[in-house]
């Protein structure tokens, strides 16, 4: 009935074609212009409007100074049976203590214990949240700005010659940094370092490097130190000065042992300009990929990170704008 009725009406008003092909129009308008409210792309938008809309999200970051510096001299010698050489580089005077075969359990367990329960400030307070669950301690007084190598070894009569098959239940070496003076305590807010070590032994030659770094503050939260990807030459040793061969093997075994992150390898440029506009200093990281590649100018235009590709979450500065006209007024 409705049907006959359109048919009826189409044939004795020709103005009723040109009154659907309006009223379709004005669908179709109201649609592009969002009149409606409707998610519906929007084409017809301010240039300024869209670009703040695509902006990544700058973190707001917190800066704090870090008295602690540690590394490992001879990385190509050390072993469990032969010990490793340390060199650790703090701002004021501070105590390495070094346990052998700590619990994987009773560490964690230990910085979860820094949140909640009381601060490790001291490394009697990591023992007593340890229970003991180590083979053996060492210790070293360091004085401010000194660099000396420590030389850390278990003893002959501990017979241990490994920690055995991987997943493993002790972490070989654990390297704690606390301030020697309780005034310092009250100055900084780190106030130890907690780095976990792999040494390699004879059922796991994984080369020795430091496998997680954990920075404790004194508020009571404790930040996990990870390694940022520059686009330029780093003098810090690293994995590169290895031959591929060993690569390789060191990859496969951190795969077996679920250490591995899976991060591609790029290699360093030449400079430290921004890897887009090649003029720019290199000021921005980007998460949660780390590299930091990105200058002031450049930061703004890009969602995906210019490397790997992956989409920016959130990204930060190295230094602030005033931080960068200091040094290059030191500069000139």
């Amino acid at each position: 009935m409705a049907a006959v009725f359109l048919v009826t009406l189409y044939e004795y008003s020709p103005l009723f074609y040109i009154t659907v092909v309006f009223v379709c129009f004005l669908v179709t308008s109201g649609l592009v212009l969002g009149w409606f409210g409707l998610g519906v792309p929007v084409i017809l938008r301010n240039s300024e409007e869209t670009e703040s809309s695509t902006r990544v999200l700058k973190k707001q970051m917190r800066q704090v100074k870090n008295p602690f510096g540690l590394e490992i001299s001879h990385p190509a010698t050390a072993s469990v049976t032969k010990g490793i050489t340390l060199t650790p580089d703090c701002l004021e005077d501070c105590i390495l203590t070094c346990y052998w075969g700590c619990s994987v359990q009773k560490l964690h367990e230990a910085l979860q214990k820094h949140v909640y329960c009381f601060r490790i400030k001291t490394p009697q307070a990591l023992e007593d949240a340890l229970y003991s669950e180590y083979l053996y301690r060492q210790q070293y007084f360091i004085k401010k700005n000194d660099k000396e190598e420590k030389y850390c070894q278990l003893p002959e009569d501990a017979q241990v010659a490994d920690f055995g098959p991987v997943p493993r239940s002790r972490y070989p070496l654990i390297a704690l940094l606390t301030l020697a003076d309780e005034e310092d305590r009250e100055i900084y807010d780190i106030i130890s370092m907690v780095a976990v070590i792999h040494i390699p032994d004879e059922s796991y030659r994984l080369s020795c490097r430091i496998l997680y770094q954990y920075l404790l503050l004194a508020q009571g939260q404790y930040h996990d130190l990870k390694q940022l990807f520059m686009s330029a030459n780093n003098t810090a040793p690293s994995s590169s000065d290895a031959s591929p061969g060993e690569r390789s093997t060191d990859r496969s075994l951190l795969e077996k042992a679920g250490l591995a992150e899976d991060e591609p390898e790029f290699h360093e440029e030449n400079s430290k300009d921004c890897v887009v506009c090649q003029n720019g200093t290199v000021n921005w990281v980007l998460l949660p990929c780390r590299h930091a590649c990105l200058c002031d100018g450049c930061i703004k235009y890009f969602q995906q990170c210019p490397m790997c590709r992956q989409f920016v979450q959130e990204s930060f500065p190295l230094c602030s704008k005033k931080e960068q006209d200091e040094d290059e007024s030191t500069e000139i």
